[in-house]
């Protein structure tokens, strides 16, 4: 089968996780290509109709799969190639303009992946054409490291305190003014920013810290959490998404609400913890391991060109 995956590509690359899921759906034998959308709101997103269409003309793909709503509504402009659609967080949950234009994609999708419950039950949606699946972890690149050792690795010093921020600071969603403030209330820790770095890097800094930290205001199903999950690292976070059910009954895993004290409290907790917690054995149990989730997508491909022929 040969899809087609629609995604943004305004930084001149595509999301991580879309490629980790393209790459075991190769795996899988689906032969698999891109386009890359350039622009920014629907009229950006419009701009890149007639190179999508050229695009699949010359490709032919069986199937197309669109990253994000935008995407999704973008790829249904043509209607003779069915589209399935996943929606990650920020195209649902932001309302407005960006949830209505989702809607739009939901309806014309032949079929539709949501990426945590919350985010079907904000998208409103409550057909049949429809699946769960969040994004799964690339569980060789992301595993336990020694903290010694990622340390030593990164030339970090070996006797600090340090913390890693989910996302870049300037995110607005991510909220970092709350982590900061927190941060400010513990002695002798270091708050580390998680922008710009290799998914190798990632690797080594979720390993070398003492534990992460997610104040965001909303999630999807935030991929920084498996990550941290697959390598045994601490986690502070606020109840968003699907976090809690993910880390509930975790040792050196702690839910928190939007206190800047509590929070404080709950990252004292984190750096008194030793050792790695048993987050990845939470990853398998969970079935959010790359090959897993590729399966999970195809049975959706096969539904959508099921459906499509009906």
């Amino acid at each position: 089968m040969k899809i087609l995956t629609i995604a943004g590509f305004n930084k001149n690359r595509f999301a991580p996780f879309i490629i980790e899921q393209v790459d075991a759906l190769k795996q899988l034998g689906f032969e698999v290509d891109y386009f890359g959308v350039r622009g920014k709101g629907m009229l950006g997103y419009l701009s890149n109709l007639n190179p999508m269409k050229d695009k699949i003309s010359d490709y032919q793909p069986d199937l197309i799969h669109a990253h994000y709503g935008l995407s999704g509504l973008l790829a249904n402009l043509q209607r003779s190639i069915p589209v399935v659609t996943t929606y990650h967080g920020s195209d649902i949950h932001s309302g407005g303009k960006s949830l209505l234009l989702s809607k739009q994609s939901i309806r014309l999708s032949a079929f539709n992946i949501f990426v945590s419950e919350w985010l079907l039950k904000q998208s409103g949606y409550r057909g049949d054409r429809q699946r769960i699946i969040p994004c799964g972890i690339d569980t060789v690149v992301f595993c336990p490291i020694e903290r010694s050792e990622a340390r030593k690795s990164l030339g970090w010093s070996l006797d600090k305190k340090y913390v890693l921020f989910s996302g870049a600071y300037d995110i607005e969603v991510k909220n970092s003014p709350l982590a900061k403030k927190a941060i400010e209330m513990v002695e002798g820790v270091q708050l580390v920013e998680l922008n710009g770095y290799t998914r190798e890097q990632v690797n080594l800094i979720m390993n070398a810290v003492d534990c992460l930290l997610l104040t965001s205001f909303r999630e999807g199903s935030p991929q920084v959490i498996k990550e941290a999950l697959a390598c045994g690292t601490p986690i502070v976070s606020v109840g968003v998404a699907d976090v809690e059910k993910l880390t509930s009954g975790i040792d050196g895993c702690y839910i928190t609400n939007y206190d800047a004290a509590e929070i404080a409290g709950k990252i004292r907790l984190a750096l008194t913890f030793q050792g790695k917690t048993n987050g990845r054995s939470r990853i398998f149990e969970c079935n959010l391991s790359n090959d897993y989730i590729a399966k999970q997508v195809a049975e959706v491909y096969e539904l959508a060109l099921k459906n499509n022929t009906k």
